[in-house]
């Protein structure tokens, strides 16, 4: 059995049919592409494959796409314009928050639904916010930083970023472009 679904996926539309069984990371990252969404467990407990869904974070390893006609998604890929870095993505490397990557998309995601719902959040609600992911690297402590400085932009009005000159200031390459 399939289902239609209507999905806005980082502001844009997409009317697929899915079969009732197929889960949105399976959508998101097989079907329509959007790399950043990873799997690392696949029971929701490493938090890597969270996006937000209506604004909420949601481990897209345990929702159904079939459940979210008329849903928007949004991955890491729609965090920021074309050509521009969101602030929490700069805050990610400024403070070495991007180590082996795996879990980043994840991290980044639950730091964005942590300053929607505080935009000033306090280092308690950080850690108990970014608990949600798994990090085999150990990094945390650059995860907290990079929370609370993308909430610093944020607050000074800094939203976006203009990627090239991220990549040409720390020396950043394209990959798998």
């Amino acid at each position: 059995m399939s289902f239609k679904v209507n999905l806005k996926i980082n502001g844009k539309e997409y009317d697929i049919e899915v079969p009732a069984h197929e889960r949105l990371i399976d959508t998101l990252r097989y079907r329509l592409g959007f790399t950043s969404v990873k799997e690392g467990c696949g029971r929701g407990e490493c938090g890597t494959c969270i996006v937000l869904v209506d604004g909420q974070p949601r481990h897209s390893c345990l929702t159904l796409t079939a459940t979210l006609n008329g849903a928007e998604v949004t991955t890491l890929e729609g965090l920021a314009p074309e050509g521009k870095l969101h602030a929490i993505q700069l805050a990610f490397i400024e403070t070495r928050g991007v180590q082996c990557g795996f879990c980043t998309p994840g991290f980044i995601m639950m730091t964005k639904a942590l300053l929607d719902t505080h935009p000033e959040p306090k280092q308690e609600q950080v850690k108990e916010w970014l608990s949600s992911v798994l990090c085999r690297c150990g990094s945390y402590h650059y995860y907290f930083a990079a929370a609370k400085l993308a909430a610093k932009y944020i607050k000074d009005g800094k939203i976006y970023f203009d990627e090239k000159q991220v990549r040409e200031k720390y020396h950043l390459k394209v990959v798998g472009r």
